[in-house]
């Protein structure tokens, strides 16, 4: 079953088209990873679907329900977004930070609960962020911040998590551990996973369906087919203008790029 349903979303920034009549589905439980070069929409898909922007044209719906039926507080109890470009500017502290989550979607709550509190502790507990829970958030990394951000959508509680370059500012170690628990939160608990990402090679390793965005307004929607299928190279040289050599390792494919194509092509080679 369909969990979201995109049909026809158009947007621009007033003479800047950047996403032209794009329509894909994604089924409940799906891992989607959203590819494509700088200025293709990638991040602008994200606030599309999180209510952050609203399209001029578009059939966007969820739970088979046309986003313009939500209300903010009933769209952040379907969907929770981890932006790339947070900052905080005030020494909340990191429980703190992730407690607001629970402000969210509570409404009018003004105080927490014993529930609230233990839904909390798990998630920074599941991003390795406990350690630091009493921190002010402004005195942490870059990429630790990420991973409160990250334990702050997982505090929302909502069966889409929509994630724009999760790891960008993390460590080999904590990128896995983060595409660890995405895939762990989507196969244990059914939740339907979106991710932006430019690492190519680590999301073929755990999507199951992929979305590219050329900065022409083309895309292509695609499933794996099995074990060792992914994206092949004449489709990503086609998006990103890079030449490339594929295969697979341990049953998950890979891309090595060699070069800049010298022409790049405006066909979407074995899109389906």
């Amino acid at each position: 079953m369909s969990i979201i349903e995109v049909h026809g979303l158009t947007f621009d920034y007033g003479q800047r088209p950047v996403l032209n009549k794009l329509t894909f589905s994604v089924q409940k439980g799906d891992f989607l990873a959203v590819l494509g070069p700088n200025g293709s929409g990638k991040t602008t898909l994200l606030h599309l679907l999180s209510g952050l922007l609203r399209p001029m044209y578009s059939g966007i719906s969820i739970e088979q329900s046309t986003m313009s039926c939500f209300s903010q507080p009933e769209l952040a109890r379907k969907i929770a977004l981890v932006r790339q470009d947070i900052t905080s500017a005030f020494g909340f502290t990191v429980r703190d930070t992730v407690m607001m989550a629970r402000y969210i979607v509570g409404g009018s709550k003004l105080f927490e609960t014993r529930q609230d509190r233990d839904i909390v502790e798990q998630a920074m507990e599941r991003t390795d962020t406990r350690q630091f829970a009493e921190r002010p958030i402004t005195t942490l990394s870059g990429g630790e911040r990420q991973r409160v951000f990250i334990a702050r959508a997982l505090a929302q509680q909502t069966p889409i998590l929509l994630l724009d370059e999760p790891t960008s500012h993390l460590d080999l170690k904590h990128q896995i551990e983060v595409f660890d628990l995405l895939r762990r939160l989507r196969n244990e608990e059914g939740k339907t996973i979106i991710v932006v990402s430019h690492d190519i090679n680590l999301v073929q390793h755990y999507a199951d369906c992929f979305l590219l965005l050329a900065d022409d307004g083309r895309f292509c929607y695609q499933r794996r087919s099995g074990a060792g299928s992914g994206l092949n190279a004449k489709l990503i040289e086609s998006f990103f203008g890079v030449r490339g050599v594929e295969g697979v390792i341990e049953g998950h494919k890979v891309f090595v790029p060699i070069g800049v194509a010298q022409t790049q092509t405006n066909q979407n080679p074995q899109c389906k």
